[in-house]
């Protein structure tokens, strides 16, 4: 009993990298998605530059901006607004002050589930291409660097 169990715990470490990689955006993101962010940040939401131009006004609505396609999340992952998902959903153990992103909450109705969930986004991005960087530095933080970019994963 107990090789058994030694045995299924080293296959689930050696698998580990390997369901990690195979996080994508159709089978896990999306579904995730819509399910957890979907109601504030859907197709009803505003496009960023509309959210920007009259943010008080969606805020009341409780409305983000829209992310509701592979493309639109890459948008607040890669470029133009870089890091922006990682810096909201983040548990806090990858800032300074180790205080979670405003919408990690919203992964999840316990912490189990926001970890789990947070693992999965961490998975699809890349935990190597985990960076709260901006495009460019921004209150004292550097901007991202083309090393940290190559590495986000985001399979479709």
């Amino acid at each position: 009993m107990r090789n058994k169990f030694i045995t299924a715990m080293i296959g689930l470490v050696l698998a580990g990298p390997a369901l990690a990689a195979d996080v994508t955006y159709s089978k896990d993101i999306q579904p995730l998605w819509q399910a957890k962010c979907g109601a504030c940040h859907g197709a009803q939401s505003p496009y960023l530059g509309d959210f920007k131009a009259d943010q008080e006004k969606y805020k009341k609505m409780q409305q983000g901006p829209r992310m509701d396609s592979y493309a639109g999340l890459v948008y607040f992952i890669g470029w133009p607004d870089t890091g922006a998902i990682m810096r909201r959903l983040d548990d806090g153990k990858n800032t300074k002050d180790k205080k979670p992103g405003n919408m990690y909450q919203f992964l999840g109705a316990t912490d189990e589930e926001r970890q789990k969930n947070f693992g999965l986004f961490k998975a699809w991005v890349g935990d190597d291409a985990w960076f709260l960087n901006r495009w460019k530095e921004k209150d004292g933080v550097p901007g991202a660097t083309k090393e940290q970019v190559s590495k986000l994963k985001l399979k479709y």
